[in-house]
């Protein structure tokens, strides 16, 4: 998706959200527009922010400041209004696992004021999109997470949303079940043209998004696409593992007069030329250095640069708490 699409009306738009709990600030006047059909991932750590979003985008908390609109209805003030334009799926499940599949996409259907025959047309149009109709009769209890999962995303689309919210969609899933997850999505937005906003700590499944929303302390500290947030960080990132990591960042540091980040087994250089750097470094410090990988900077970079800690760690640059 390109800049462009963006002058059309917007799907979804953000003004100087802010919400505290007990005086800890969850949003901190974050804003920000969806387009039309658009993959929007607000991507950051626990504690970030995401869910709050999510709860006010979905019409489940007031913000203290601040409003939202989705297809140009406040969320607030126009809240049943709104409920009629969206699917939700939440991060904790809401399915009733006493009943089988078409069970509960039926009563589902009944809370929409959706019957007989448009309903039976909607849960078999739905089974078949999500490769679930051999699954119709099984009680949710006998299903794998992944299938769990995709019986959820087919309650959220029974009633044609024009958009679709979801708060850590796969979590606790496997990867092979997270692919198969956004292969769903990714159909449904092509066959539907449907906007999808969800919420992530998954560089990965941020990493696909038309555009990100990157949060961290109730604070959006990054807004485009991915592809375009990344080309900011000029150079490559040179990796470095090796059996004393302490001992070997200070020897890079010292030889090599770079700033030299230890994060979980490896050491993360960035620099202008990462081919030369790693060919230095091999040469100099030798069997010190188990292996060298040179790559571009991901998204784990740009949310370092912009919030000054490490995405997992909650670590400042200079090693403090965040």
């Amino acid at each position: 998706m390109t800049q462009s699409d963006h002058t059309t009306h917007p799907a979804v738009v953000a003004e100087g959200l802010s919400h505290a709990y007990n005086g800890r600030v969850a949003l901190a006047g974050v804003s920000f527009t969806v387009a039309p059909g658009e993959l929007f991932g607000i991507l950051g750590p626990n504690g970030g922010g995401k869910t709050t979003m999510f709860k006010i985008l979905s019409t489940l908390l007031r913000p203290d400041s601040g409003r939202a609109r989705i297809w140009g209805l406040d969320v607030v003030s126009q809240r049943d209004q709104v409920r009629h334009l969206i699917g939700v799926v939440f991060q904790s499940p809401a399915l009733d696992v006493k009943l089988t599949v078409r069970e509960n996409l039926l009563h589902h259907g009944h809370l929409y004021g959706i019957a007989g025959r448009a309903l039976r047309d909607g849960i078999d149009a739905c089974l078949d999109r999500m490769s679930l109709r051999d699954r119709a009769s099984d009680l949710v209890e006998t299903l794998s997470g992944g299938l769990r999962r995709r019986v959820e995303l087919a309650k959220a689309v029974l009633t044609h949303p024009r958009v679709l919210l979801m708060d850590e969609p796969t979590a606790g899933l496997d990867p092979g079940a997270r692919d198969d997850f956004w292969h769903l999505i990714n159909t449904m937005r092509m066959d539907t043209s449907m906007t999808v906003i969800h919420t992530t700590h998954h560089l990965e499944e941020a990493d696909i998004c038309d555009r990100i929303g990157i949060v961290d302390r109730g604070q959006l500290v990054a807004l485009d696409s991915p592809a375009a947030l990344k080309s900011e960080i000029k150079g490559e990132m040179v990796t470095l593992k090796g059996a004393a990591l302490a001992a070997l960042q200070q020897r890079v540091t010292t030889e090599f007069d770079v700033h030299a980040q230890i994060e979980g087994d490896s050491i993360r250089i960035l620099s202008p030329n990462g081919h030369e750097l790693a060919a230095r470094v091999k040469s100099v410090l030798g069997d010190a250095v188990d292996s060298i990988n040179i790559a571009r900077p991901t998204l784990a970079d740009v949310f370092r640069q912009r919030s000054g800690h490490e995405f997992w760690t909650g670590t400042t640059k200079n090693g403090e708490p965040s």
